[in-house]
């Protein structure tokens, strides 16, 4: 009896992604980085078509985490060079589809992120808006109408967008909850009473070194992507909201206990330095650029049973590079991960954009390379971070 020549694949024959049904595919290429898929998705029109697939969104939200991308920030938030991410699995920069970001949107200033979200906010009628930097799936909320003034913005990982707004003492907050599309109602914030550094308003006198008797500067001056900036961190399910008043003095609000406390201060007043707040896995950092004994000092710090402890400095040699130039720090955690980025940028006596990132789990710190547009060198005062995720919506 004669057989004939079937298609079955012989066991030497190799099995290619062409081979393997949709599911399967789109399990494989929902594990790559998010740069990768994106140029895979140019070979054929079948991968292609995974981008609208919702089996395939499924399959990329079970990837727990991804390498977070720095949405860079230049002074002029609303211009062309505030689409340039750094890419932190390629080590590269990468200039996003302005388009994608805001559409006929100048007014709106990107303020916080989570997860595969960034929250912008408008300078004219204090609208926020929630959209993925990679798709452009976004969403307005509602008018606050709130006549306080705004203190901090935040955003939780289930893309739960928080206020705190009013005068110390007398703060409040309010959130909005993407699963019922809808702002809660006002909710007041108790200060505790356990707080020893005084009122943070008052003027402190210091002899400098010529001998004259001057008045401490303690007014902060924050750009306007940082001017609501706030981290916030999930422990036991209690959300704390950190931020720092206009006078460098750092609040953490509990909103389960719906109260706040000022943290101990890293500097006494008379010295001059710039200062940032980051998060990264649950813990709340601080940065601190400082200048003493003619050299200045980049350190981070963490708070333990409210005692800062030191976390770690930029070599010397690096920072001692900084000195003298006036520069001001902004800082980013890495989304999901372990890194802190730190944006040095300083105007006189020349302009000076710096990005270092500090590994907390090597204990390492690196600098980033400059990033070019059409020939000419790009300069970034901030940055946002979150993860490069094509499923994430509002």
């Amino acid at each position: 009896m004669g057989f004939s020549a079937g298609k079955r694949k012989s066991r030497d024959e190799a099995v290619t992604l062409s081979d393997l049904n949709d599911d399967v595919l789109e399990r494989v290429l929902s594990h790559l980085p998010t740069s990768s898929y994106f140029r895979m998705t140019s070979v054929c029109k079948r991968w292609k078509s995974t981008q609208t697939s919702t089996t395939f969104k499924l399959a990329c939200s079970r990837v727990l985490s991804r390498d977070p991308w720095f949405f860079m920030i230049a002074k002029d938030s609303t211009s062309s060079s505030s689409s340039f991410v750094y890419d932190s699995t390629e080590n590269g920069w990468k200039n996003l589809n302005r388009s994608l970001l805001l559409r006929h949107r100048r007014d709106f200033t990107p303020v916080a992120s989570s997860g595969g979200l960034l929250c912008f906010r408008s300078s004219v009628s204090g609208d926020f808006l929630l959209r993925n930097p990679l798709t452009g799936s976004s969403i307005d909320l509602p008018c606050q109408d709130d006549n306080k003034p705004l203190q901090a913005v935040a955003m939780t990982t289930s893309y739960k967008l928080v206020t705190i707004s009013g005068d110390l003492p007398n703060l409040c907050f309010k959130f909005y909850e993407s699963s019922s599309c809808s702002w809660s109602k006002e909710l007041e914030l108790a200060m505790k009473n356990n707080t020893e550094d005084g009122d943070d308003t008052e003027t402190v006198y210091f002899l400098s070194k010529s001998g004259n008797v001057v008045a401490a500067s303690n007014t902060l001056l924050r750009i306007p992507s940082k001017q609501y900036s706030s981290v916030i961190t999930v422990k036991d399910n209690v959300e704390t909201v950190y931020f720092l008043t206009s006078h460098g003095t750092i609040i953490a609000c509990d909103l389960a206990k719906r109260s706040f406390t000022q943290l101990p201060k890293l500097l006494p007043p008379f010295l001059e330095y710039s200062i940032d707040l980051v998060e990264c896995n649950g813990t709340m950092f601080v940065v601190l650029l400082s200048e003493f004994y003619e050299s200045a000092s980049l350190r981070i710090w963490k708070l333990e049973d409210m005692s800062w402890v030191h976390v770690g400095m930029l070599p010397p040699a690096m920072s001692h590079e900084l000195y003298g130039r006036k520069g001001d720090i902004n800082c980013v955690g890495g989304a999901g991960g372990n890194k802190i980025l730190v944006c040095f940028n300083a105007d006189l006596p020349e302009v000076c954009c710096r990005y270092f990132v500090y590994d907390l789990v090597g204990e390492e710190w690196s600098e980033l390379p400059r990033c070019f547009k059409d020939g000419e060198a790009v300069e970034f005062v901030s940055a946002l971070s979150f993860q490069p995720r094509i499923e994430a919506t509002v």
